[in-house]
């Protein structure tokens, strides 16, 4: 039994006169003896909250910062026409503020035998699973003096997912690649390594791309045409060590990196390239593979990547390397998306790069902190110039960690998490169209 706030109203207006013109127990009892039948009354005639029945429809998913609409449907089977209070319970991360979850309680009456439909709102904080809690129920008496309460499992599970900010670059880097693929008039000279088809010599053309045999059968020369080649196989290593859940501004390292990776397997499965996933620290935490060339593998990405969080471990390089080579049998651009941090580089990847640029293209983007960038050109006061000598030493220490990376014909693309998956995108499509793919 649960009392409301309109019996304690009720006792203190029916104790106050007595108190005041009648203080004794007989007078006490002859205001709350009623008010106590009243209450039992109340909680007698309240619809039952056992029996009520509850099914659940509506969003299974959302982007993050996107709104999810979760329907409830309560069936009162019973006789009594429940008055009911009802709150969805959700883990606070469903919500941004405490006005916010105010959607998830619910005022509302069924008649016996009828069913009503309660929509929550949910706008979750958070990427991952949001998994409902129970449904608590206070049901009313027909005075509003008592109420029945209980609760009920109605299971349910929205997936938060990346919000793929990056997606608004896409058009861009699409209109570059259909140009480097030939499919404008605009077609690149002497580029590529797969043939793309047979044209009249023009000045300026590289006489190494004359088709001498074409040539031979007809009265002009004819010149080969290229395009960059297609079903490459593509394999994304996320670092998913501590380093990627430092959070550069409002961005953690590791949600900047996959949406850089939704940008980058957007554009690759349009190009006709296999796109696979590793998420790695010291196991895998996250695997995808593309079965097919230019298959779509974008929804499968975004599904994995919702759930995926950093582990405050070290990661363990040799054993990326392995793993990477043990995903990649045949000839890859193996991305890896990791911090420029001098001592994991130096003591763990730095060893372990030979076996992979053996077999394999390299590139290794991070997320630059633009605050640093902001401390080396304090000046002003003296705090100031303190800020300005860690700054400058910090950029000098990525620059030095960058040109290592280099000097072992990596490719490293080091941006601020807005520019990051522009950069990577750029980086993919100038590989693509010098042949080193």
């Amino acid at each position: 039994m649960a009392l409301t706030g309109r019996a304690a109203l009720v006792a203190a207006l029916g104790s106050l006169p007595v108190g005041i013109l009648a203080p004794s127990w007989a007078g006490m009892l002859a205001v709350n003896v009623p008010l106590a039948l009243a209450i039992l009354g109340d909680y007698a005639l309240a619809a039952p909250v056992r029996t009520l029945q509850f099914t659940r429809s509506g969003d299974t998913s959302v982007r993050l910062d996107d709104t999810a609409a979760v329907q409830l449907t309560v069936t009162n089977p019973s006789r009594r026409r429940l008055r009911a209070q009802l709150r969805d319970a959700w883990p606070p991360s469903s919500w941004y503020s405490e006005a916010e979850q105010a959607s998830s309680r619910h005022e509302f009456a069924v008649p016996g035998g009828e069913r009503r439909r309660l929509t929550t709102i949910l706008r979750p904080s958070r990427r991952g699973d949001r998994v409902a809690d129970r449904v608590t129920v206070r049901s009313l008496g027909p005075l509003g003096l008592a109420a029945r309460q209980g609760y009920h499992r109605v299971p349910w599970t929205v997936r938060v997912l990346p919000p793929f900010t990056s997606r608004k670059h896409l058009p861009s880097r699409l209109a570059r690649l259909r140009e480097l693929d030939g499919r404008t008039s605009v077609l690149t000279r002497g580029e590529g390594t797969e043939f793309d088809s047979l044209r009249a010599y023009v000045p300026g053309d590289d006489t190494r791309s004359i088709d001498w045999r074409a040539t031979a059968r007809q009265s002009t020369v004819a010149v080969r045409t290229w395009r960059p080649e297609r079903d490459r196989h593509i394999l994304v290593v996320l670092d998913t060590g501590r380093t990627s859940a430092a959070r550069v501004g409002d961005v953690p390292r590791l949600d900047a990196a996959m949406d850089a990776t939704l940008l980058l397997a957007a554009l690759a499965t349009r190009a006709g390239d296999r796109v696979n996933l590793i998420a790695y620290d010291r196991r895998v935490r996250a695997q995808v593979q593309c079965r097919t060339a230019g298959g779509n593998v974008l929804p499968a990405l975004v599904s994995s990547l919702a759930t995926l969080e950093p582990a405050l471990v070290e990661t363990d390089a040799r054993g990326l390397s392995t793993t990477a080579l043990a995903s990649a049998p045949h000839r890859s651009l193996i991305v890896l998306l990791t911090s420029l941090d001098a001592a994991p580089v130096e003591e763990g990847l730095l060893p372990a790069l030979p076996q992979l640029t053996r077999r394999h293209t390299v590139l290794v983007a991070a997320v630059a902190d633009p605050h640093i960038q902001a401390m080396a050109g304090s000046r002003g006061t003296v705090d100031a110039v303190y800020e300005a000598a860690a700054g400058a030493q910090a950029q000098a220490q990525r620059r030095r960690t960058a040109d290592q990376l280099r000097h072992h014909g990596v490719t490293v693309v080091d941006a601020a998490p807005n520019d990051l998956a522009p950069a990577l995108a750029d980086a993919y499509l100038t590989l693509k169209a010098s042949g080193r793919l």
